[in-house]
């Protein structure tokens, strides 16, 4: 079934920041030389851990107290926004009308850090609770971060984050090209973003779980998804931030095109709080191929959400092989959180663009860390070490999985008249 161009959704533009990289020229340049973001760090109450943490250029477009009084994530989502509507050629108000711009950031959570640091701060005068900030509602807001990226950068179309988890910034792709094709908008950002390494809490909630990745030789050893002495994951910030429109809008104003989103699917569990089913997972890709009007065999990357728990990258890779085990010589399989941890609310959105650049220089990057690869995380075409050249790609398939059950699996394609 083709789609005519008012139909077809197109990636125009890209803002990002990783633990190793402040663009996606930076980020790719990362993925393919194999740099790890994840450094030492220390955070009060839990003591010594890893994480990764970001170094972007936080005043480059907000002003000392706008990111005093906000959040990292709003900051964060702000610095991204900026970077793909630049990328993208584009001005508020100029290619598109302010009011036909909307802003659609999934999350992971929000919130905690803010309460986390006033409670730390009411705790030095007694816990008087007239010490507490008269920003922590405005702050602490589930629009939070897209609504911070409305204010600063003028938006008065509609805004707000998707809770969907560690799938949240599929989510956010997913919602901004709905949006756009119900007419809602004209325009989409959208993405995803995280602050989380700023809450003491999800270190000692994850370390409680045994789900904790510590004891490595090093910190960039720590995130080692598939691998045999893997032991939990990476706590990570991040964003990413794509600008999305039609095709028609793209191809009259002459942008360049990163992409197309071809397909998607968002499904649930039903089982566990925490753990996941690898049936569903394996239902939701191939609803996704199959809304897409694609064949397992024509996909040529799948990015794995691949955590670097135990029984998470056990189940996916169930999963991934009972739709690509057979008869897809020119798969291949990779994830991204060995270089930079997961990311929470931004960790699909950040994956999907460490690997668009492929439609281009048909290298797919590598799995990182994988020393001893586990027998039960074995999928066919999985790239390691090194990137692989292939003759071609066309079709990329990006994984995100969630607590609760929440997955959602976006196929995009290159784009092709």
């Amino acid at each position: 079934m083709s789609k005519n161009e008012e139909q077809r959704i197109v990636i125009t533009g890209i803002g990002l920041t990783a633990p190793n990289g402040n663009s996606l020229a930076e980020f790719r340049a990362s993925l393919l030389a194999g740099k790890s973001g994840v450094r030492d760090y220390e955070i009060r109450y839990f003591g010594k851990t890893y994480a990764g943490i970001c170094e972007y250029d936080a005043l480059r477009y907000q002003k000392r107290k706008e990111v005093r009084t906000g959040t990292r994530a709003g900051s964060i989502g702000v610095y991204c926004a900026h970077e793909a509507l630049a990328d993208a050629g584009l001005e508020v108000g100029r290619e598109f009308a302010a009011d036909r711009i909307g802003v659609y950031l999934g999350i992971t959570e929000h919130g905690n850090v803010e309460t986390e640091e006033q409670i730390y701060e009411i705790s030095k005068y007694n816990y008087q609770v007239s010490y507490w900030s008269h920003y922590h509602n405005p702050r602490t807001v589930a629009n939070s971060p897209a609504g911070a990226v409305t204010v600063n950068l003028g938006i008065t179309g509609p805004h707000y984050c998707l809770g969907g988890a560690c799938a949240a910034g599929n989510l956010g792709l997913v919602t901004g090209a709905q949006q756009i094709l119900l007419g809602e908008v004209d325009m989409a950002l959208a993405g995803g973003v995280s602050e989380s390494p700023n809450t003491f809490g999800i270190f000692a909630a994850f370390k409680a779980e045994n789900s904790l990745a510590h004891d490595a030789p090093s910190a960039v050893a720590a995130s080692r998804p598939f691998d045999k002495k893997r032991n939990g994951i990476v706590i990570s910030e991040g964003g990413a931030v794509y600008v999305l429109e039609r095709l028609d809008h793209a191809l009259a104003r002459g942008a360049k095109i990163y992409g197309e989103l071809l397909g998607h699917c968002c499904n649930s569990d039903a089982t566990d709080m925490a753990l996941p089913n690898a049936e569903r997972q394996a239902q939701c890709i191939r609803r996704a191929l199959e809304r897409a009007h694609l064949s397992a065999s024509e996909v040529d990357i799948v990015n794995t959400h691949a955590t670097g728990t135990t029984l998470g990258d056990l189940r996916e890779s169930e999963a991934v092989r009972a739709v690509f085990g057979e008869g897809c010589p020119r798969t291949h399989v990779n994830n991204t959180k060995g270089f930079i941890g997961i990311a929470m609310g931004a960790a699909a959105s950040l994956e999907l663009a460490g690997n668009l650049p492929s439609f281009e220089d048909g290298v797919v990057h590598p799995c990182l860390n994988v020393d001893e690869l586990d027998e039960q995380c074995a999928i066919p075409g999985l790239v390691l070490g090194q990137p692989c050249r292939t003759e071609g790609v066309d079709v990329i398939l990006n994984n995100s999985f969630g607590m609760y059950g929440i997955n959602c699996v976006l196929i995009v394609g290159k784009y092709h008249r």
